[in-house]
């Protein structure tokens, strides 16, 4: 990897890996130079000079396995995909800075069939995935295809940044490395590589976060409560006991009794068996069953963190805490604040993201097209169907008022869907009659006079 890495380089100076991606590194990295080297407030020198590699992500397989076990997180992250893979690439112009109006090319075949059999949405689906359990998601481009990287083959390689006064800045990204197990590592430059990273990692440069991570905890607890559910359905008796013995019960009997007991009872798998005791012995229940426990207000409250680390309100999935302020209007307001704070950005983020991998249409037009997103027919964001009308009457009424004040009805029916008044081009004439300034109408020729 290293010899790979310097033939890339020229031959510039070795490599030297940081990982700093596990959950378990994450305290021990937060005192590991935040600026990636050289002087840190925390007083770390890192003497190793060159380039470093922001690691893959370690912990994908163990949040796959929560999509794939963990009713609450599988519920979110498939809300998040089903709507995130909704809608399609589309272009967009800038007029003067300003986003105008959308238009599709040819070109963009590359992501409506990103390989064979593959669509929009099966690419989208792949991209929100890969992002919610490794944080990151990278494609690059080959031939006719768009190809997924799994996230975590993939190395960032950094170079450090000088500056011409002397002095570090930080590091540049210098390229992708990707290696497959067993497999000879494939080197790609930051312009072959799409890379979607919605929530930056604190302690990295370029690498992004899966948001599951500040929610382990709350998950964990999840599985054991349904565990503990499981065990209570199975054995159908009764939370802590303690156990009292006879005064004659010596010393040694009395270890052996309670290893027993423990080897018996103790221990989520363990947890309310029927107890059965011998003679002499006095039992008291001192725990809770789940109605004391208020079980399912703990068990609701730990989903609404996992769903409120997600973005994505209870109500949408139809989480406990949620359901129990279930109304339509509380549902269409939870869907706007799903489509605006969530769902918007991640289509945003995605848009830029790809954009390195197709080529927008024109010459010398850069920055004038842009690569976007076309959510105008994605089912979720539709507006309810008095709010649709209540729009459509409204821009029919602009439409005729701006036609009546001379403006072609071409470009009257651009501006209104584009929300660009730029795009209006008058005629030059007046309004409502369209006329020209000064002329009249040809008056009716006078009819002949009889016997003329």
């Amino acid at each position: 990897m290293t010899s790979l890495w310097r033939t890339v380089r020229r031959g510039r100076s070795p490599v030297d890996e940081r990982s700093i991606s596990t959950i378990d590194d994450y305290a021990a990295a937060l005192q590991d130079a935040l600026g990636y080297g050289g002087w840190s407030a925390l007083g770390i020198t890192q003497t190793q000079p060159g380039q470093a590699a922001e690691k893959a992500p370690t912990d994908l397989p163990g949040y796959a396995r929560l999509f794939a076990t963990n009713p609450v997180v599988w519920a979110c992250m498939s809300a998040r995909m089903a709507v995130f893979s909704a809608p399609r690439f589309t272009w967009q112009r800038m007029n003067n800075g300003t986003p105008s109006e959308m238009f599709g090319t040819t070109d963009l075949r590359l992501l409506e069939a990103p390989w064979p059999g593959g669509t929009t949405q099966d690419l989208l689906a792949r991209v929100i995935q890969d992002a919610d359990c490794a944080g990151n998601s990278y494609w690059t481009r080959h031939g006719d295809e768009v190809v997924r990287l799994r996230p975590d083959w993939v190395q960032i390689v950094l170079e450090r940044r000088r500056h011409p006064h002397g002095g570090d800045l930080g590091w540049r990204r210098y390229g992708y490395l990707y290696q497959e197990p067993g497999a000879e590592p494939v080197f790609l430059w930051p312009e072959e590589v799409a890379h979607f990273a919605p929530t930056p990692d604190p302690l990295a440069t370029y690498r992004g976060m899966s948001w599951l991570t500040p929610v382990i905890r709350e998950t964990t607890n999840d599985n054991l409560m349904a565990a503990h559910k499981q065990k209570f359905m199975e054995n159908a008796a009764t939370p802590n006991l303690v156990v009292r013995l006879a005064r004659e019960v010596s010393p040694e009997s009395f270890e052996k009794f309670k290893a027993k007991m423990d080897s018996s009872h103790r221990g989520v798998e363990n947890a309310y068996k029927t107890l059965y005791l011998g003679g002499g012995a006095d039992v008291t229940v001192v725990g809770k069953d789940f109605q004391q426990l208020d079980f399912s207000r703990v068990q609701g409250a730990g989903e609404t963190r996992i769903a409120a680390a997600a973005g994505v309100p209870p109500i949408i999935v139809g989480l406990s805490e949620g359901l129990q302020a279930a109304t339509y209007s509380n549902y269409g307001q939870a869907r706007r604040r799903f489509a605006d704070g969530t769902i918007h950005p991640l289509w945003q983020n995605a848009a830029g993201s790809f954009a390195p991998l197709i080529q927008p249409p024109g010459t010398g037009t850069s920055g004038a097209v842009r690569l976007w997103y076309d959510a105008r027919d994605v089912p979720f964001l539709r507006e309810d169907a008095r709010d649709a009308a209540e729009i459509q009457g409204i821009q029919s009424r602009t439409i005729r008022a701006l036609t009546d004040a001379g403006y072609t009805p071409e470009s009257v029916q651009r501006a209104v869907q584009a929300q660009d008044w730029g795009l209006l081009v008058h005629t030059g004439l007046f309004s409502v009659q369209l006329q020209a300034p000064g002329s009249r109408a040809p008056s009716a020729p006078t009819p002949p006079e009889e016997g003329i």
